[in-house]
């Protein structure tokens, strides 16, 4: 039996703790044999209470040797205690896995668990993640991040996510499968989290970076190199692309890319003009390149997006 401790601090998220706990029910009851047992868990024990106002019990976690540690996310402008960053730098050492769900991040990166790792949280913080952590490859676009031991997801359900593809590796992808399709969910799911980002939503305080941003908008339909960001910026290309990723979490040219998605998603649904002649319009040039894009950013193709827009309307 592996012993999953879900690590709750106050107003955590409910989903958080339900999601990835109800998939490893599933597949206990998937294999015929207890697979997993969810023991939730917090710094003090006792009731914890969720952001929802809802008080859950949890066994007092001092960093005693348990398989799977997993943080529960809550507002990251709650810094979690030094005794919990203490707790899980060294409860590290001791657990086959440490993982957190959505802004549970954070407090993995304060135990300085994520320093120097690949890393993912909820789109919306992931910019600030990699701002106040720089040592931390955030990876803003993935739904889970896995590196060596340590696990991260994107933003709330990707917790379930998460649990899937440690469910595949502990039993099997027949069982993941399964517990995938007894909570109608993907098994394994297309495209990355910036499908569900709100469009346009890169921002940044820093005015050169914002300069940058807004010349790439101007000029979307034509051809835009890193040098002409750059140039805009009035930075040097090394102390742009530095800054660019420090400011969003993201890179230039994954940016850039992100916006003509977002314009080409918004000319397919609401024209009828050619595929082809939207990809001029954005600045993809080609439909194909344009359909590659797509796929990576919503997980659609320009067909699928035109077909599901008609099907809405």
């Amino acid at each position: 039996m592996i012993a999953i401790g879900m690590f709750l601090t106050p107003g955590f998220q409910m989903l958080d703790l339900a999601g990835p706990s109800s998939a490893f029910e599933c597949a206990t009851s998937k294999t015929g044999s207890p697979a997993y047992r969810v023991l939730p868990v917090s710094l003090e024990g006792g009731p914890v209470r969720s952001s929802l106002g809802i008080d859950v019990a949890t066994q007092r976690f001092d960093g005693q040797p348990i398989h799977t540690l997993m943080v529960a996310g809550s507002m990251p402008e709650v810094v979690p205690p030094c005794a919990a960053s203490n707790m899980f730098a060294e409860a590290a050492s001791l657990c086959e896995r440490v993982a957190s769900v959505c802004t549970g991040a954070f407090t993995l990166a304060a135990a300085g668990l994520l320093e120097g790792r690949r890393a993912t949280t909820h789109w919306k913080y992931a910019a600030r993640l990699q701002r106040d952590y720089p040592g931390i490859h955030v990876e803003p676009d993935r739904i889970y991040c896995r590196d060596g031991t340590v696990w991260t997801s994107a933003g709330i359900t990707a917790g379930i996510d998460l649990a899937l593809a440690m469910i595949e590796q502990d039993c099997g992808f027949s069982t993941a499968q399964s517990v995938a399709q007894h909570l109608v969910v993907y098994h394994r799911r297309l495209g990355g989290q910036s499908q569900f980002a709100a469009s346009g939503q890169i921002q940044t305080q820093n005015a050169r970076i914002a300069a940058a941003l807004a010349f790439a908008r101007e000029n979307i339909s034509g051809p835009i190199t890193v040098e002409m960001l750059a140039d805009a910026a009035g930075m040097s290309l090394r102390q742009f692309g530095r800054s660019f990723r420090s400011e969003t979490g993201t890179t230039p040219a994954s940016a850039v890319e992100r916006m003509r998605a977002d314009l080409a998603r918004g000319h397919i649904e609401s024209s009828s003009e050619p595929i082809e002649r939207i990809a001029e319009i954005v600045g993809f040039g080609d439909s194909e390149r344009m359909r590659r894009a797509l796929l990576r950013v919503f997980g659609l193709s320009p067909q699928s997006i035109r077909r599901i827009s008609r099907i809405k309307n």
